[in-house]
């Protein structure tokens, strides 16, 4: 089961460099194994037994399998993750001519580590809004390939790079394209035509917008002596989105499951799609549009906000608190923070250990040290849009925010097996 999983995880970081391209990963295997897509702007007709999902932006997607029992009575099991990560978004008018090299201006988006992205192989992905036969109309694109770069200055010109070096985002990162002539001019919606016609056989009569990214070409892979660990792009959170897939798609029973997959984490999902938006609030009114019935049937409810957590890192233990240092390969974290930067108190935290107990499935918690500051997650958020009990969790990570990442080999399963009984539960705390 493990190999299988982490397998199955590498495959869909590669099939996915984007929300977008994430969103319709999961899209792609919530209608493989038969799951009916709503649209938003239709009268729903859905029953009970039924399985369901909808898109919003094609970048984030919820997706529902609708028990027999009354999700008044029996609650709804939740499970939310997000589907960014921290990466650099090309701009608008991104042309650069530079000492006869074509570069591409960005932007960054999110609390990325900017600096291993230099030296890498980079491609670029997206959608793309174009105008064809006087309609608008918008595709996903991923160039694949290897076509851009972000050199490092040599250390002979730098010779203080290893004591450390603040970025200069504006300057240092537009990453290199090609060398062109100096009277060449360079056109970028037109490399965008030219894409959409390769890829998918669109004749575009204008590029009218884009958001694209460029992420790291190198596959992610099982890593080291005794393939202890899994190495890639955007584990977090794309780890949690499929686990919470794979969980919801094993999930047997009577009660209603919930899998909510959101953009715009990094950079506080305050958007129409995000988690401080009204997607998972206005669907679960559809689904329970009288009002007393949708406040009794959240009180009875439970999310489990799953997104990585820091695992102590051997040359950097002093970054953590000495008795909450989550181990790689050692179980789900629950997070725990007194000013609720994370939204677990000591019934949810006390239920999820209780699930990981009977699943025989190791558990750790973590707190951030009492001088450090604290990140957060969708969990805080969601419940205080819902009202919905709400722990938050993640599997135990280094370097993230990376455009690399590093998970333990063992507990993507953890987690899935874990969230699979939680799916499965029969009552609710």
């Amino acid at each position: 089961m493990r190999d299988t999983l982490n397998q199955g995880l590498i495959e869909f970081l590669k099939a996915s460099p984007t929300p977008f391209h994430a969103t319709a990963s999961l899209a792609k295997r919530l209608d493989a194994a038969g799951y009916q897509r709503l649209n938003e702007r239709e009268r729903w007709n859905t029953t009970p037994g039924g399985r369901y999902y909808l898109t919003r932006n094609d970048s984030s997607l919820i997706a529902i399998r609708l028990g027999k029992e009354s999700a008044v009575t029996e609650g709804l099991r939740l499970v939310g993750a997000h589907t960014d990560s921290p990466c650099l978004r090309v701009k608008p008018q991104p042309e650069l001519q530079r000492q006869g090299f074509l570069q591409l201006g960005v932007e960054v988006y999110g609390g990325a580590l900017l600096a291993p992205w230099f030296d890498r192989d980079l491609s670029l992905a997206g959608r793309v809004t174009f105008r064809q036969d006087g309609r608008v109309a918008s595709q996903l694109v991923d160039f694949r390939v290897p076509l851009a770069i972000i050199p490092n200055l040599a250390i002979h010109l730098n010779r203080t790079a290893n004591e450390g070096w603040a970025i200069n985002a504006q300057n240092e990162l537009p990453p290199i394209l090609a060398q062109v002539a100096g009277s060449e001019r360079f056109d970028f919606r037109a490399l965008l035509t030219e894409q959409l016609a390769r890829e998918h056989d669109v004749i575009a009569d204008v590029v009218l917008d884009y958001e694209l990214s460029f992420y790291d070409t190198q596959p992610a892979a099982v890593v080291g002596l005794h393939e202890d660990f899994i190495a890639g792009a955007r584990l977090d959170n794309l780890l949690s989105c499929y686990a919470g897939l794979q969980a919801l798609l094993k999930a047997e029973g009577d009660e209603t499951c919930v899998l909510i997959c959101t953009d715009h984490e990094e950079v506080g999902s305050s958007s129409a799609c995000g988690a401080d938006g009204p997607l998972l609030e206005q669907t679960l009114q559809r689904l329970l549009p009288n009002g007393d019935d949708y406040v009794r049937a959240i009180q009875r409810s439970l999310l489990v906000s799953a997104d990585n957590a820091h695992g102590v890192h051997p040359n950097y233990a002093d970054k953590h608190d000495g008795n909450h240092g989550p181990k790689l390969n050692a179980g789900p974290v629950i997070k725990v923070n007194s000013n609720q930067r994370y939204a677990t108190n000591s019934e949810t935290a006390g239920f999820f250990r209780h699930l990981c107990m009977a699943e025989e499935v190791p558990v750790q918690s973590f707190v951030v040290r009492s001088d450090m500051g604290c990140g957060s997650t969708i969990g805080p958020i969601t419940a205080s849009r819902l009202g919905v009990r709400t722990v938050d969790i993640g599997v135990p990570t280094f370097a993230m925010h990376s455009i690399r990442e590093l998970a333990g080999s063992h507990d993507l399963a953890h987690l899935v097996k874990v969230l699979s009984a939680f799916y499965a539960a029969r009552a609710l705390p």
